[in-house]
């Protein structure tokens, strides 16, 4: 069986990642596009445009659906999938809040639809090292985790620029942090906040997120997020025997680029690789095969609301 994929959204990372990655996997075809822009469509070279989403949902010959619009359209669109029967692969962040993931959540569950949060660092090899390592108490007792994703771009008409739209640097880029946690340290962390310091926008969207907390009681995790911080991509995991912590490549966006991972005194060394289609791949396999996706929709559901409570907390003054 070839599982047919339609995309609800052709922007950059459908048209420079994801579309490559569906005409490349094993199993997988690129059935059908909708877009706002026809002709944007119709350059990820799919086998039919749909003029509408509607129209992409009723097509009888699109099985799985990859949505890359706005953080504030997902839920709209990840529910109208689902009750179309199409098995779900939703840009991260999953949603807004959690609670629109559980509802999210709902539609799969009665659909009998998997519903997967398109966390690509998820299947990066050297990632998943990395929880290997740290699983097998190589490192001995974990007792940190410091982390960076930060960037400076022009965000002028982006929609990360804009509250409402589910803009700011934690949703866009603090997911992919708290993803770690949830890797390194247990799907169903525990998490509690030491403090958070922020810089906002006028519009009023996080620039910068800095989060200090605690995870599973045990382990102290700092996590730097931001828009208008210089570029800095970084993992750092201490234990109670020695350290690993990511080298050549980018911590988080590696893609198609050789990597290295330090642990302790050894360096392990990691070809380039395109994780994108590493999930394609491994999601038509979970739909053809009816086997269990690589982490489960509650694992989603756990970073919304660790999410919700970073967002909502307020500092002592």
């Amino acid at each position: 069986m070839t599982v047919r994929w339609g995309f609800i959204g052709a922007g950059y990372v459908a048209k420079q990642a994801m579309a490559p990655a569906v005409h490349a996997a094993p199993g997988a075809t690129l059935r059908a596009v909708a877009s706002r822009d026809a002709d944007r469509s119709a350059k990820l070279e799919p086998e039919v445009v749909h003029t509408s989403y509607d129209a992409l949902l009723v097509d009888e010959t699109v099985d799985a659906v990859y949505i890359s619009l706005t953080n504030a359209q997902h839920a709209q669109w990840v529910i109208a999938a689902l009750d179309a029967g199409k098995h779900v692969l939703c840009e991260k962040p999953l949603a807004m809040n959690s609670a629109e993931v559980r509802t999210m959540m709902a539609a799969a569950e009665r659909n009998n639809r998997l519903l997967v949060e398109a966390v690509w660092t998820r299947w990066q090899p050297r990632m998943k090292r990395m929880a290997e390592v740290v699983q097998s108490g190589d490192l001995g007792d974990v007792s940190s985790v410091a982390s960076a994703f930060t960037f400076q771009g022009d965000l002028t008409g982006n929609y990360r620029s804009l509250p409402e739209f589910g803009g700011g640097a934690l949703l866009d880029v603090g997911c992919y942090q708290v993803h770690l946690w949830m890797m390194l340290l247990n799907e169903n962390i525990t998490f509690h906040i030491s403090d958070i310091e922020r810089s906002m926008s006028a519009e009023g969207i996080d620039l910068t997120t800095n989060i200090q907390a605690l995870v599973n009681d045990v382990v102290s995790v700092n996590a730097s997020c931001s828009f208008n911080l210089p570029p800095a991509q970084s993992i750092r995991v201490t234990g109670t025997q020695t350290t690993m912590h990511t080298g050549d490549g980018e911590a988080f966006t590696l893609w198609k680029q050789p990597a290295t991972l330090l642990i302790g005194d050894n360096v392990e060394h990691f070809p380039a690789d395109d994780a994108f289609a590493l999930m394609v791949e491994s999601m038509s396999t979970n739909i053809r095969e009816g086997t269990t996706p690589l982490f489960p929709m509650a694992s989603s559901l756990r970073v919304a609301e660790i999410l919700d409570e970073i967002r909502t907390f307020q500092p002592e003054k």
